[in-house]
């Protein structure tokens, strides 16, 4: 699909959902200087927002999560099971709206952005969520979870650790639709998981609620990172938002680097900045996963572990939410094997146990990685 309209060839069709008039307007006139995107309604609450889909028909909708009546995730559940599609979710960063935006990522919503407020600057508003419609127009949205057995996204049952590892470490990147994707993953391991560290594209302060969630949920330890964090078996590292996330070696064990620096594929953290790190300190020791997500980032430093001697795994595009990250790595041949989402932590069981390989080729030299 297009990503600068819908399938029709026509402009993207946007209906705003939020209890506030002021809101509803700094989002409408957000969108209104894109012409390939166009606000077709706008809803104070659930009721009038339900309505006005059967009215309308909007290609992507954008979702407050409090308001009058009934509440966004509510509404979200309704709407993911009756008549999916893509929805933005326009939350608060307060720790209640983080935490409910993380949920609602798991519900199905494809993205999340902080609501305006104060001095927010319309420009910078009105750049991000274009931006964030577009995608949301590109994805295939499914039912909700209880229905995931039904799409064959079923997780499989946990699996502890292999005495075989040949490899002892895991790095997965990702972005839209990516939270519920590394959920799935990890629901394929026990307490005793393999070493995993996670980039995903998440705005800053969300990045904390989804680890926090995901501790609450799994038999394994999951935290935001922070600088100077091990990597150990049963646990699982996720990459603060608006920050970068690199392996570091030190003597015969590893731990994580959490820092600042510019954009790379124009985020951070970056996949690629995880996986170069990868490369160069973990090389054949490690696993490499590229799920669901839009753009190129982790194409490059995927194949700095492909040609560091790492396993390197792909999400296939069935089961992607977008195959844009995925494709870009198969694409530069940087992929061993491509699977679906429910297979994903079976073949990084297997890639554990695959012995170490000749290099095929130097890795790449670090390019986008320098200045980090």
């Amino acid at each position: 699909m297009s990503l600068s309209a819908n399938q029709t060839g026509q402009p993207i069709r946007v209906l705003i959902v939020d209890d506030s008039a002021v809101v509803r307007r700094l989002l409408s006139e957000a969108l209104s200087g894109h012409p390939d995107i166009a606000v077709v309604g706008t809803a104070p609450d659930p009721f009038v927002a339900r309505d006005k889909i059967l009215e309308l028909s909007p290609d992507v909708l954008t979702l407050d999560i409090e308001m009058p009546k009934m509440n966004g995730l509510s509404f979200l559940k309704r709407v993911m099971h009756y008549q999916p599609m893509p929805v933005i979710i326009i939350s608060s960063l307060g720790q209640a709206g983080c935490s409910a935006s993380v949920e609602a990522l798991r519900l199905g919503a494809v993205d999340v952005l902080c609501k305006p407020h104060g001095p927010y600057s319309v420009g910078e508003l009105s750049a991000q969520l274009a931006g964030k419609v577009r995608l949301a127009a590109a994805a295939q949205v499914r039912r909700d979870p209880a229905t995931r057995k039904e799409t064959g996204l079923a997780s499989p049952p946990p699996r502890g650790r292999s005495a075989a590892w040949c490899r002892h470490l895991v790095a997965i990147g990702s972005s839209t639709g990516g939270t519920r994707a590394i959920e799935t993953v990890l629901q394929g391991f026990g307490a005793d998981c393999p070493p995993i560290v996670v980039a995903q594209h998440i705005p800053a302060g969300f990045s904390r609620a989804f680890a926090k969630r995901l501790n609450e949920s799994l038999p394994m330890e999951v935290k935001e990172a922070e600088d100077g964090d091990s990597v150990a078996a049963g646990r699982v590292l996720i990459a603060p938002g608006n920050y970068h996330m690199l392996l570091k070696k030190q003597g015969g064990a590893y731990a994580v680097m959490v820092k600042d620096g510019p954009l790379v594929c124009y985020q951070r953290p970056s996949v690629d900045v995880l996986f170069g790190s990868v490369a160069q300190n973990a090389g054949p020791d490690s696993v490499a996963v590229i799920l669901t997500g839009m753009g190129n980032d982790g194409a490059l430093g995927m194949k700095r572990v492909r040609d560091a001697g790492g396993w390197t795994i792909a999400q296939d595009e069935a089961s992607c939410v977008v195959y844009g990250m995925p494709r870009e790595a198969v694409k530069a041949n940087a992929v061993e094997e491509s699977v679906s989402l429910s297979r994903v932590s079976a073949a990084i069981d297997e890639g554990l146990k695959r012995p170490h390989r000749a290099l095929e080729s130097a890795a790449l030299p670090n390019q986008k990685l320098s200045a980090i």
